[in-house]
């Protein structure tokens, strides 16, 4: 049976009619499918919640041992049938225990990518193509003008900055979960060893990255008094922190945010970044399209983003394809 004819799109969400449970909910439900820990795709308050190990341990250290009644961790590649729908999961390269939901049902499979990226990242798995008749894939960058450089040359770009401005504080604007983390192994790869230092609001997610064996090198928490002696240092904080009353007790700070949105300068310059390093968690126009290459469903949904460009590029290539308008993914984070 084709999976058009038994998954449903509803208010909280695509719905997977005969194993009565949701992928990624944006409202609270009994049964929750949840593909990675960003907060647009992972929410509290469902009555179960079936993920990866780090997925579930993402979602407590957010929200809370209490997030839902029940967890159920499913690894990598490992299957389990839910009233006749198997489930399994497989790497999408976003985020630490990000994953692809393939569901099967009745002769027909169904993959949910849930947000990825093509290149390698030591903070998680790489993605894995899965084998469907159906791929539902995101479209953050869905545009041919995004073309994302090597996290390489960015992160050399921090560096020489660093070096050319020794007398200024450089405050990089992350997301604190799987941004933070990637950019400080990505740092650690270009020989950087020096203390990187830390909004508090990064610190929890920072710890959990470490309690799962990634190895961070060190690190400070930056308090009042630490703030003020932080010239020619390595500051991470969220991108809502870089000019805010905190950014402010930092010497001269040099502000830098690391996005995929940095590749539109307008949008640099709207934020106050003088920096902009492009780098992004999310594939970009060349990898979406060859993704599609990849995994080769002849169908394909797209859920969040630039969904018309995606939509069209795909049905000029043989795909049967559309959009489904979901609402409640933010992509501006990212």
């Amino acid at each position: 049976m084709h999976p058009r004819r038994w998954i449903e799109i509803r208010p909280a969400g695509v719905y997977c009619v005969p194993g009565d449970f949701y992928i990624d909910p944006t409202r609270p439900v009994d049964r929750a499918v949840v593909t990675h820990g960003h907060a647009d795709h992972a929410r509290a308050g469902h009555g179960a919640v079936l993920a990866t190990a780090e997925t579930l341990a993402i979602m407590r250290t957010r929200y809370g041992e209490d997030m839902t009644a029940r967890e159920t961790p499913l690894a990598y590649g490992e299957t389990l049938t839910i009233q006749g729908v198997t489930l399994s999961l497989h790497p999408t390269g976003h985020i630490l225990g990000s994953a692809q939901a393939r569901l099967e049902h009745d002769g027909g499979a169904i993959v949910f990518s849930g947000d990825y990226k093509r290149r390698p990242d030591p903070t998680c798995a790489l993605f894995e193509p899965a084998p469907c008749d159906v791929f539902v894939t995101e479209a953050t960058f869905a545009l041919p003008v995004f073309m994302h450089p090597p996290i390489g040359e960015e992160i050399a770009k921090l560096l020489a900055s660093l070096k050319q401005f020794p007398e200024r504080c450089h405050l990089v604007g992350v997301y604190a979960l799987g941004k933070c983390q990637r950019l400080i192994m990505a740092l650690r790869d270009a020989g950087y060893d020096e203390t990187i230092y830390l909004h508090g609001a990064m610190v929890r997610l920072v710890e959990l990255y470490e309690a799962q064996g990634l190895k961070l090198g060190p690190w400070e928490v930056v308090t009042p008094q630490l703030a003020p002696t932080l010239a020619g240092k390595i500051v991470l904080c969220p991108p809502g922190a870089l000019n805010d009353r905190w950014s402010r007790k930092l010497p001269d700070a040099l502000t830098a945010a690391a996005s995929g949105w940095m590749r539109i300068r307008a949008r640099a310059k709207q934020k106050g970044v003088e920096l902009p390093l492009v780098i992004s968690d999310h594939a970009d126009w060349n990898e979406l399209t060859q993704t599609l290459q990849d995994v080769g469903a002849p169908e394909v949904w797209v859920t969040h983003g630039r969904d018309d460009a995606l939509v069209h590029h795909a049905t000029q290539n043989g795909f049967d394809a559309k959009a489904l308008h979901l609402l409640g993914y933010e992509d501006d984070s990212e």
